[in-house]
């Protein structure tokens, strides 16, 4: 059993969903997310719905430099109703994928080890992500990217890890996108890793970054997209659709607001029943 769940783990979320019957062609696009999943009753709506894959924010309870239990929140906040060992009591059962988004290295070794408590009944595609590098108008408050890696190498070698930048977005200026030094070092930093690894990427900034993330992309056909979006970001259904065209399908998540969610998934005839997506 714990081989299986490992197993499910370390293979590409949009092959255990398209194994598992719950979509029914190889396309990242039709993988429904649920985000931010942090407060009891969000988690409970979650492990409810028709979703794939939970996204969920781990503290330590008072916040950075907090000794506290995880918790679920997303900084500025420093306290939760939810606590990391209560939201994976509500979310292992169920038969969706976890994603777990670190804001600080002190959080991940705890967390980890309640992670290992649940190992065995967790079946579905666990990813464990972490802001490691400065990014397009981003700050330097990142984690550490060799401690991050080192923990979760020692609790989980075939996890998949989700590895981001610090971003910012401006509406009143031009903002630039991801650039060549930014993904060369990521590069660097991944070229050692064995697990599969998702960038997560910020709509507004991708279209000005095409050929440093197709070159990035280029490097290990273990890598993958993660579109996200801020609550302010300014950006189109169009913007959606250019990165659609010009990287493989099956290799783009998209973590999205609404309404541009509703609207790109109309766009490319993508339509949700129930439990599946199914792509027309």
């Amino acid at each position: 059993m714990a081989d299986e769940a490992q197993g499910a783990w370390s293979e590409e979320a949009v092959d255990y969903f398209l194994r598992s019957q719950r979509i029914r062609t190889r396309d990242g696009a039709a993988i429904r997310w649920f985000h931010a999943a942090n407060s009891k009753a969000r988690a409970a709506e979650a492990a409810r719905s028709d979703v794939h894959m939970i996204e969920a924010d781990v503290l330590l309870r008072g916040g950075k430099g907090g000794n506290g239990d995880p918790i679920m929140a997303h900084p500025p906040e420093t306290d939760s109703d939810n606590t990391l060992q209560e939201w994976l009591k509500e979310i292992v059962n169920t038969n969706k994928g976890i994603k777990l988004d670190f804001k600080s290295l002190e959080a991940v070794r705890p967390s980890l080890e309640l992670l290992e408590d649940v190992k065995q009944h967790l079946r579905q595609p666990v990813w464990i992500n972490a802001d490691i590098l400065p990014g397009p108008n981003g700050n330097n408050a990142v984690v550490d990217a060799k401690g991050f890696l080192d923990t979760v190498a020692l609790f989980f070698p075939n996890v998949t890890l989700s590895l981001g930048w610090t971003t910012g977005w401006h509406p009143d200026k031009h903002n630039k996108g991801y650039d060549w030094m930014m993904v060369k070092e990521m590069a660097q930093i991944c070229n050692t890793l064995s697990q599969p690894v998702t960038f997560p990427v910020r709509a507004a900034l991708v279209r000005q970054s095409l050929s440093e993330l197709c070159w990035l992309m280029q490097q290990s056909d273990r890598y993958s997209l993660t579109i996200w979006t801020g609550k302010e970001d300014v950006y189109s259904v169009e913007d959606l659709l250019y990165i659609r065209e010009n990287f493989d399908k099956s290799r783009v998540y998209y973590d999205i607001l609404e309404p541009q969610n509703s609207e790109f998934k109309k766009a490319i005839g993508v339509e949700w029943r129930g439990q599946e997506s199914r792509l027309y």
